[in-house]
């Protein structure tokens, strides 16, 4: 008999899946009888919070979702916090859980792993969430999923199985092929309208958002088109290559880029929420914007919030960015062009606000020279802070990390981790704290045991550091911040890793050099400059 559990793993592989994230319990054991027989590789997390974060930096190399399987009750809230942030980046999730046989739902008398109602703790971090109540609806509920996937803006999906149609007959069920959805196509007339604006503007602005990253030969000849300097948000770096003419980087809260803005005639935003961490990390509400805004988003809601739009264009970024250049004149790129000229000021300005960065540029300078394709995915830690607005990588889906958006701690290690699964080749470099790793520690022994080669950059301060600052600039008296750091040398050994603590720059280079490819590296450095044995 094919049950209903082993048909599910025949219609993901068919659908391309090929890999799952999660760890087996009594209710999910079903879910497990068809893999072995499958293509689909399984790795084992050693929390589903890692299962999470996992299948979020494979979903974000990858471009396609990152499949979980997740047990009823516990399973699912550990996993909330990584659907949050996916939810928050529109990163394509599919979690399928198992839940109570469907006679049991609901009542309360305290069946294992009950909860009152699973689907309503999902509810505010998915795009739906879908109770399996038949073997029959199974492809159409995925087909649903990978509609939201590839068809709208991506978020998280839940669909749970409970326990008596896991196990139900479905060799009555044929495979069904995957749908074929086409992104949502701007309205041409609008497009004509944004071009025409564009076109007169004198002083023109870009903001790119994560949106547009599938888009990256687009974004570089728009942006050459429009003779615009242009601001990436954190998850769109790299759309436009280092020493770009045009490139303002990733600075749009700081003063020389928030003067530009106010400055612009028209402003172009695509793909972006224009949200607080990415426009405004000093949280002091001053992002504004003095011209014209044109908003293209594939979200019609997004097109509406932080900023109300002169023009709105709801519609996929790549298709946008193809109709607006059939509407304007091919540029030439150039460093002394108006746009270029007005890109070289800002850039002479932070420079000047970068001046007392020189060990933050240092350390990048050296993994950058020993590894110049190096993926970095990082958490909330003070070298993803200063790299959001140092660091720039030629192509985009190389800088990724929890400081934006819902901002989480822990994601570093696991979702580094997906990443180098989804593309082995590439070195990835993970970039974390000495607090956040110790949320999601045990991911050590996950890659150890999928054999997985990444680099682990430890920034060790001995606590939280950037909420002692805090605390401090407040005059709070600093609470619960200096936090009992054990040995994570000793602890990555422990768990199979390699495990050091960089004494120098060349040393460092040499650790990088000498990485294992079959295992992480934790490469530990102290916060003060230069690094202490």
């Amino acid at each position: 008999m094919t049950t209903c559990g082993e048909f599910l793993v025949k219609q993901l592989e068919a659908w391309g899946v090929d890999s799952v994230f999660g760890i087996p319990g009594v209710h999910t054991v079903e879910l497990y009888r068809g893999l072995p027989h499958s293509g689909i590789r399984h790795i084992t997390p050693r929390h589903e919070q890692g299962a999470g974060f996992m299948a979020d930096g494979y979903a974000r190399v990858s471009g396609k979702p990152g499949v979980c399987f997740i047990i009823t009750g516990p399973g699912m809230t550990n996993i909330l916090t990584a659907m949050a942030q996916a939810y928050a980046d529109s990163i394509p999730m599919l979690v399928i859980s198992s839940v109570n046989q469907r006679d049991r739902l609901g009542l309360g008398k305290g069946y294992l792993h009950e909860l009152p109602n699973q689907r309503a703790l999902t509810a505010g971090v998915t795009a739906f969430s879908h109770t399996l109540m038949s073997v029959e609806e199974l492809p159409g509920v995925l087909a649903r999923a990978f509609a939201v996937f590839e068809g709208e803006r991506p978020r998280p999906v839940h669909i749970e199985l409970p326990l008596d149609i896991i196990t139900a007959p479905a060799e009555h069920m044929q495979l069904a092929p995957r749908p074929s959805i086409q992104r949502p196509s701007p309205n041409r007339a609008l497009i004509r309208e944004a071009a025409a604006l564009l076109k007169n503007a004198k002083r023109p602005l870009l903001l790119l958002g994560g949106g547009c990253v599938s888009a990256q030969a687009e974004v570089r000849a728009l942006a050459v088109a429009l003779d615009a300097p242009t601001a990436l948000t954190i998850n769109a770096k790299g759309l436009l290559p280092p020493g770009h003419p045009l490139l303002l980087g990733s600075n749009q809260s700081l003063i020389p880029v928030r003067e530009l803005a106010l400055q612009a005639d028209v402003v172009l935003a695509i793909g972006t929420e224009l949200g607080e961490t990415d426009y405004d990390v000093v949280f002091d509400g001053n992002f504004q914007l003095g011209g014209a805004l044109i908003r293209i988003d594939i979200d019609a809601q997004q097109l509406q919030r932080n900023f109300t739009p002169a023009l709105a264009i709801q519609g996929d970024a790549r298709l946008a960015m193809r109709m607006l250049m059939a509407e304007l004149n091919p540029g030439e790129l150039r460093d002394n062009s108006p746009g270029a000229m007005r890109t070289a000021a800002v850039q002479a300005q932070l420079a000047e606000d970068f001046s007392g960065w020189a060990h933050y540029r240092q350390l990048f300078d050296t993994l950058l020279e020993v590894l110049p394709d190096a993926r970095f995915v990082g958490d909330s830690t003070q070298t993803v802070y200063s790299g959001n607005h140092l660091v720039e990588l030629d192509g985009a889906r190389r800088w990724f990390n929890a400081s934006t958006g819902y901002g989480t701690l822990g994601y570093g290690l696991p979702a580094a981790i997906g990443a180098k699964l989804a593309e082995p080749d590439r070195p990835v470099i993970s970039l974390i704290g000495d607090g956040g790793i110790q949320f999601t520690l045990p991911e050590l022994a996950s890659a150890v045991e999928a054999g997985v080669g990444i680099i682990v950059l430890l920034w060790n301060n001995s606590g939280y550091g950037e909420i002692k600052r805090y605390m401090q600039k407040r005059d709070i008296t600093p609470l619960g911040v200096d936090i009992y750091t054990p040995d994570l040398l000793a602890i990555a050994r422990g768990f199979g890793c390699l495990a050091e603590r960089a004494r120098d720059h060349e040393h460092l280079a040499q650790l990088l050099r000498d990485a294992p490819p079959d295992r992480p590296l934790l490469i530990e450095i102290k916060e003060a400059p230069p690094f202490h044995p």
